[in-house]
């Protein structure tokens, strides 16, 4: 039985992943015999998983080609969460990765009340909206901006909501009628990106995201790698200079990482705002005296051939290369993606990075922004789901 059932998850990722595709190349291409793989076929055309088109055209021998068969993706829906310090986004996808419908809220207007009983009225808003057949909903998957467990469902700490072991899947199960996988966003980021984006067929994949803060996602032989409890990728910790650390170094926010305070969002418009403070000629300097300066003006000045914008972006990527270096001559990946708010000015970043990085790594690895972009998230979380949720539709 269990042979059985093998089989037919080895059939049905066969035909989703080369479809259309007829029975007799199937049997070749998994190594099961003809009879066992039609039968097998007929099943998954009743349980719909899939759906076969043509009666075969013939051949210029005059043979009859044979029937081809299709995945049907719309055979089952599943919800991505992508959970952020300052919003909530929610989808549903179909089982390959296309969304059907999309909404998102202010992360702080729920967080009293409640985030997952506002996830679950925006489910069923949008379940209604698309008329999807509630019992067609495998399940949901969710992105986390904290350390998790994955295998009780608690989220250890996410300080941007002040959660601290907050019990996630029981707290889902209040709310939610179907099966809930969470993990840390940037995990969940980096399956994204395997699944559907810029690490698609890749099988040792280090994701990192540059915002306010720096984490990333390690997959290593296809399997994400959590560590002993849950708190692997954490390269926001990572020094990038000993010597900074001996001077009473103080992290940009309380219990932050060393790289993240030199390298992240708010520490490149920290170091632009103080800066800028000490040049009174500077156009800004009325400014930067008032309230501190993002981040992202520091990329806007630096377009501009603004001195100070540069040489304070170039030390962020200074610090980032050779955090890449550190972390990529460790774990060997086919290809490096970088997400995260930061990197929507990649364009100046990238080449960049690259050219420190070759300069120092023993083996060149591919640098690439992530190819989602915002969708990095709830695509990931989706993908989360079908990984960790025992079905028929299991990508591992």
């Amino acid at each position: 039985m269990q042979l059985k059932s093998l089989n037919k998850k080895r059939v049905l990722q066969c035909i989703q992943e080369n479809s259309p595709i007829s029975r007799a190349e199937i049997a070749a291409k998994i190594n099961v015999s003809k009879p066992t793989v039609s039968l097998l076929v007929d099943e998954l055309i009743q349980e719909k998983w899939i759906f076969e088109k043509g009666i075969g055209e013939s051949t210029s021998q005059g043979g009859r080609r044979p029937i081809q068969l299709y995945f049907n993706e719309k055979a089952a829906y599943i919800i991505g969460t992508d959970i952020g310090g300052t919003k909530v986004k929610t989808v549903i996808c179909d089982l390959n990765g296309n969304i059907v419908a999309s909404s998102s809220f202010n992360t702080c207007h729920y967080l009293e009340s409640g985030l997952l009983k506002q996830i679950a009225k925006e489910i069923d808003f949008m379940v209604n909206k698309e008329g999807i057949e509630v019992e067609k909903i495998l399940g949901m998957g969710a992105g986390v901006p904290g350390i998790t467990e994955t295998t009780t469902g608690i989220v250890v700490e996410a300080p941007s909501l002040n959660w601290v072991r907050y019990p996630f899947i029981k707290e889902a199960e209040r709310h939610i009628p179907f099966p809930v996988h969470v993990d840390n966003d940037v995990n969940v980021a980096a399956l994204g990106e395997q699944w559907l984006g810029n690490a698609r067929d890749k099988q040792n994949v280090l994701f990192i995201a540059v915002g306010t803060g720096i984490g990333s996602g390690i997959i290593i032989n296809n399997q994400l790698y959590r560590g002993s409890s849950s708190a692997a990728g954490e390269i926001g910790y990572m020094v990038t200079d000993k010597n900074d650390m001996k001077n009473e170094f103080k992290p940009i926010f309380h219990r932050y990482g060393y790289l993240e305070s030199v390298a992240g969002g708010k520490s490149i418009g920290d170091r632009l705002t103080k800066c800028i403070q000490n040049e009174p000629e500077h156009p800004m300097h009325k400014q930067a005296l008032a309230s501190e300066l993002p981040g992202e003006m520091a990329f806007k000045l630096a377009k501009t051939g603004d001195g100070i914008a540069l040489k304070v972006i170039d030390e962020a990527i200074e610090h980032l290369a050779y955090g890449i270096v550190n972390a990529a001559s460790l774990l060997n990946p086919e290809v490096v993606i970088l997400g995260g708010g930061v990197l929507k000015s990649s364009e100046f970043i990238l080449p960049k990075l690259q050219e420190i990085v070759n300069q120092y790594l023993p083996s060149s690895v591919q640098l690439k922004t992530s190819q989602l972009g915002d969708n990095a998230g709830v695509l990931g979380a989706v993908s989360l789901f079908m990984r960790e949720h025992e079905s028929l539709i299991k990508y591992n």
